[in-house]
C-alpha cells in the first residue's frame, strides 16, 4: 500500500502485470531468435491508446527506436506493440531499419491497423542481422496466441528477458473521479544500465483517460525521479526506452495537470516506475544486494541527484558492499568526484542506519555492526550535507565476480 499527498490509497494487485488494465492483452512466444526461450512479445489495446515514450541517450540509436519515434510523432494513437529479445537490431544499417519497418507493418496488418498505429522494440546482441523469416512467422501466430492467453502478461515478461533472472512486473489500482483506474508495468534490464534515460526497456499500460501532452510531461518527470536514478554498470544501451500506453477505458474525466485529482494519477505512475526501477537494480547481472543511496541536505536538486548517482555508480562502493566491507572512505571518494563543493565539517554518513561519519570525522562505531548491516540483501547508505533542503534517492546493486562471468560470455 502507498498513499499520495491527498491520502489516496494505491493498492498493488496480486499477480498484476502489463495486461491488468481494462482493454489490454499481452502474450509471449518462442519464434526462434533464441534457441529455446521466449523471444517475441506483444501488447495489444482493444481500443486506440495515447502513448508517450522516452528513449536512450546513447549516440547510437537502434533502428526500432527510430521507427517507434516516427509512429508516435505522426499518429495521435497507437494500439499494438511488438518486441523481440535476442537481437538488438542495432548497428545493422539500412537493412536493420527496413527490418524494423517490416515488423511494424506485419503486426499492424494482423490487427487491421495502419503501420503508424504500431510500435516496435528490440533488445539483445548488437550488430547482428535480424532473422526476419522466423520473426514474421512468430508475428503471424499472435492472433491465435492472444485469443488463448490466460497468463499473457507474464509470458510477455519472459519474452523480453535477456540476462534477467526474474520477471519484472506489477500492477496497481487507484480511484479517480470515483472510477477504478489500473496501471500495469513490465520491464527488462540487468546489465548495461546507467542513470541517463533511458536505461532499459520498460512498458506501462493504463486504462486512465488522459491528454497525450500531459502524459508525455508526466512520463518525463517520473523518469527523472525513478529510471534515471538507477545504475548497474555505468553503460547506457542503444535500444532503451520507457513507453506508456493509456486507452481511456476507466471512464474518468480526461486528465491533465489542472484536474483536481491529477496528483493521484501522477503518484500512481511514479509508484509503478519506481518499483520497476528497483526490480531492475536488484536484478543487476551477478548482483546479490540492492543498494539504496539517500542524499539529504544538498544546496540544489542537481547536487543531490548527481552525488546520489556518483555513489551508487562507484565500482569501489559496489565492490565494498559485495564484500561487506564498511570502507566509508569509498563513499567520500565518490562524493569528492561529483564536482560539487561540500562542507567537509558538516558531512554525515550512515551505513545501514549506523552513523560512521559525523561532522566530517569518523564516529566511534563498531566495525562489526557495519559488517553485519552490509550482509543484508538490502543495503541503505544515507548521506547528509547539512547545507540545504534538497534531497534525492538512487538505486543500484553490488558488483560481484559473477558480473564478469556473465558479460565475458554474453554471446555464448
Amino acid at each position: 500500500m502507498s498513499a499520495d499527498s491527498n491520502g489516496q490509497t494505491i493498492k498493488e494487485i496480486d499477480g498484476g502485470n502489463i495486461a491488468s488494465p481494462r482493454g489490454f492483452v499481452a502474450a509471449g512466444l518462442h519464434c526462434g531468435i533464441k534457441k529455446r526461450k521466449k523471444d517475441l512479445g506483444i501488447i495489444l489495446s482493444k481500443t486506440p491508446a495515447v502513448c508517450a515514450a522516452v528513449y536512450t541517450t546513447n549516440t547510437f540509436s537502434a533502428a526500432p527506436l527510430q521507427v517507434t519515434k516516427e509512429s508516435l510523432s505522426k499518429s495521435a494513437t497507437q494500439q499494438v506493440l511488438i518486441v523481440n529479445s535476442g537481437n538488438a537490431n542495432a548497428f545493422t544499417g539500412e537493412q536493420g531499419l527496413q527490418d524494423a519497418i517490416k515488423m511494424r507493418k506485419s503486426i499492424a496488418e494482423h490487427y487491421s491497423l495502419s503501420p503508424l498505429e504500431a510500435i516496435v522494440s528490440s533488445t539483445g546482441v548488437i550488430g547482428e542481422k535480424m532473422p526476419m523469416e522466423v520473426i514474421l512467422t512468430g508475428i503471424s501466430r499472435f492472433p491465435k496466441e492472444l485469443a488463448a492467453a490466460e497468463s499473457g502478461g507474464l509470458d510477455f515478461c519472459e519474452a523480453i528477458m535477456t540476462t534477467d533472472t526474474v520477471i519484472k512486473a506489477l500492477a496497481i489500482e487507484l480511484e479517480i473521479d470515483q472510477k477504478k483506474v489500473v496501471i500495469g508495468g513490465a520491464a527488462k534490464g540487468s546489465g548495461m544500465i546507467h542513470p541517463n534515460m533511458a536505461t532499459m526497456l520498460a512498458y506501462i499500460t493504463t486504462d486512465v483517460n488522459i491528454c497525450k501532452n500531459a502524459l508525455e510531461r508526466a512520463l518525463r518527470q517520473v523518469t527523472d525521479q525513478t529510471f534515471n536514478m538507477i545504475t548497474v554498470d555505468g553503460d547506457t544501451s542503444t535500444n532503451d526506452q520507457v513507453l506508456v500506453m493509456a486507452n481511456g477505458l476507466a471512464g474518468n474525466a480526461k486528465l491533465d495537470e489542472q484536474h483536481p485529482q491529477w496528483s493521484i494519477f501522477y503518484h500512481g505512475l511514479s509508484y509503478v516506475a519506481e518499483q520497476l526501477a528497483k526490480l531492475i537494480a536488484r536484478d543487476g547481472e551477478g548482483a546479490t544486494k540492492l543498494i539504496t543511496v539517500k542524499v539529504a541536505g544538498a544546496k540544489t536538486s542537481e547536487m543531490a541527484r548527481t552525488i546520489a548517482k556518483k555513489i551508487i555508480g562507484s565500482n569501489l562502493v559496489k565492490t565494498a558492499v559485495f564484500g561487506a566491507d564498511g570502507n566509508w572512505g569509498r563513499i567520500v571518494m565518490a562524493i569528492g568526484n561529483s564536482g560539487f563543493a561540500v562542507a567537509e565539517q558538516q558531512l554525515e554518513i550512515a551505513i545501514g542506519g549506523i552513523t560512521v561519519v559525523k561532522g566530517g570525522q569518523s564516529t566511534n562505531y563498531l566495525e562489526e555492526q557495519v559488517t553485519e548491516a552490509l550482509q543484508n540483501k538490502d543495503v541503505l547508505i544515507d548521506v547528509d550535507f547539512h547545507q540545504g533542503e534538497e534531497s534525492a534517492t538512487a538505486w543500484g546493486c553490488d558488483l560481484s565476480y559473477d558480473y564478469v562471468k556473465i558479460n565475458a560470455s554474453y554471446r555464448t
